[in-house]
């Protein structure tokens, strides 16, 4: 967030706008946002396939239906990254 106060200041002396300085933070503070919200479905999908790997090993005969239920997670973990980026245009351009 420092870094983002910098910009500011930086963009402030330049001679920039107050609506140039806003627009600046608020581009700033949506794309940390998508950062934050990046972050779960990350470690979500680390999960499930951690998880699905496991369970192969332990019961191979079982893989096919293992497989296709990870990829089942993995999309619905997915979409709430892309809810996160579509979040993060509204904001930007709103």
């Amino acid at each position: 967030m420092e870094a983002l106060a910098r910009i500011a200041k930086v963009a402030a002396a330049a001679g920039a706008s107050a609506a140039d300085a806003k627009n600046n933070a608020a581009a700033g503070s949506a794309g940390f946002a998508y950062g934050l919200a990046a972050i779960g479905p990350g470690i979500g999908i680390g999960l499930i396939f951690g998880s699905a790997i496991e369970s192969m090993a332990r019961q191979p005969e079982s893989a096919g239906m293992v497989r296709t239920t990870m990829f089942l997670g993995i999309a619905f973990t997915e979409a709430l990254a892309l809810i996160g980026f579509v979040v993060f245009i509204l904001l930007k351009y709103a």
